[in-house]
């Protein structure tokens, strides 16, 4: 089992989750974030001046059997892509073991 977790813009979250439902990734956590980035010019809006660096971020976490690692990345990578600095990151690390707490049951049936 992998945990991919991204870090993606927030106005391409709605894109994100609507791929990986077509793709059967049904079940994922989120939450929004603040991060640092490595961009350090700030942009003008309408004569105002702004930090780049320091932009909300929506992170999502998802647990999935070794088979379905790549789909999920590729889905991700495609629909979380803008082509500009700032698109986010993808984090794979591997899952141990996973339990489904109502019933005791354990290993990759538990994601389904």
């Amino acid at each position: 089992m992998k945990k991919i977790e991204a870090i993606i813009r927030k106005s391409k979250f709605r894109n994100v989750k609507e791929a990986l439902h077509e793709v059967g990734v049904n079940f994922f956590s989120y939450w929004d974030v603040t991060g640092l980035g490595n961009e350090k010019e700030g942009h003008v809006y309408r004569g105002v001046s702004y930090s780049t660096s320091d932009i909300q971020r929506r992170h999502i976490a998802i647990v999935v059997n070794d088979d379905f690692e790549q789909i999920t990345i590729e889905t991700i990578l495609k629909a979380a892509a803008t082509g500009k600095v700032g698109d986010g990151k993808i984090f794979v690390s591997d899952i141990q073991e996973a339990y489904r707490i109502r019933t005791g049951e354990k290993g990759g049936q538990t994601l389904n």
